[in-house]
């Protein structure tokens, strides 16, 4: 795979865990049957390879196990969303490629050979660091909006108290009653 492609899977996994992430999750059934499906998914892909022979059945094979590892990554991430969890999917389609990709290398020799598996640990580094920051991003994120929501409770804590010092000095102008009432009042619509 070239790093245009590697890039391009990458962009479009994060489209769709980003679609997916407001999602809800899955009952323990569900994932249990969704297991299920994987297993006899990966059944069925590793009995297609027994028709294949030598190199052709290894990359079948390494390429039915990389797409059982994915699928139960992604099931994972359904069933527990998280960004740890999405992180994990990226980084078995990062895996389940470079598997793929070295077995391909295995019907080539010599320096053909070299370049291929070097192109194939350099795309699966290059997406395995994407994942990685794909993460840190996502984890920044979630603590920037945490922070922002911090400061805007804080703010309008502040805004209510200045408010409120407001309303008890317009109702030190009053006596009696009136006071008493004025201050009740502000009281109850400032949460004091």
């Amino acid at each position: 795979m070239t790093r245009f492609n590697i890039s391009a899977i990458a962009i479009a996994i994060g489209l769709a865990f980003s679609a997916g992430a407001m999602a809800q999750t899955m009952s323990k059934d569900q994932f249990k049957s969704g297991n299920d499906g994987i297993a006899a998914e990966y059944k069925s892909g590793k009995a297609a390879c027994n028709s294949a022979a030598g190199n052709a059945k290894d990359i079948c094979m390494a390429d039915a196990s990389g797409k059982e590892k994915v699928a139960k990554a992604e099931l994972e991430a359904r069933y527990k969303p998280s960004e740890d969890a999405r992180y994990k999917v990226r980084v078995a389609r990062a895996d389940a490629g470079y598997a793929v990709a070295i077995e391909k290398c295995d019907d080539t020799a010599g320096n053909i050979k070299d370049v291929c598996v070097k192109e194939a640990k350099a795309d699966s580094v290059a997406a395995k660091a994407d994942a990685k920051a794909q993460m840190k991003t996502a984890n920044a994120n979630n603590e920037a909006n945490a922070t922002g929501a911090n400061a805007r409770k804080d703010a309008a804590e502040v805004t209510r108290n200045a408010d409120y010092a407001v309303a008890q000095e317009k109702c030190d102008a009053l006596a009696g009653n009136a006071k008493t009432n004025c201050i009740n009042d502000a009281k109850a619509r400032f949460g004091k």
